[in-house]
């Protein structure tokens, strides 16, 4: 399984814009992407692609999460994924 972790870019953290454009990225994928805070139980993961779970996530600005997948592709798919969530996506 891969795993990577990354650090919430976006100044509101994960919510509204910045979760729908993540969610739309990790569906994009082709892969079952999953993401939770850092030292939270992998069991606890939610699905990356689910706007809901991120909001519910509560993620804020500087916070580190770490997104997991599996299958063929999923270390590539991941780098772009940490790319996504590194962006501060409510810069004007």
């Amino acid at each position: 399984m891969a795993e990577r972790t990354a650090t919430i870019g976006s100044r509101v953290g994960l919510h509204a814009r910045p979760a729908a454009i993540f969610a739309e990225a990790a569906g994009e994928a082709g892969l079952d992407v999953t993401i939770a805070k850092v030292g939270e139980p992998a069991d606890e993961a939610m699905d990356a692609s689910s706007i809901l779970s991120l909001m519910s996530l509560g993620a804020e600005y500087g916070q580190q999460v770490v997104l997991r997948a599996e299958g063929p592709g999923a270390d590539e798919a991941l780098a772009k994924l940490v790319t996504v969530l590194e962006t501060d996506h409510d810069a004007e």
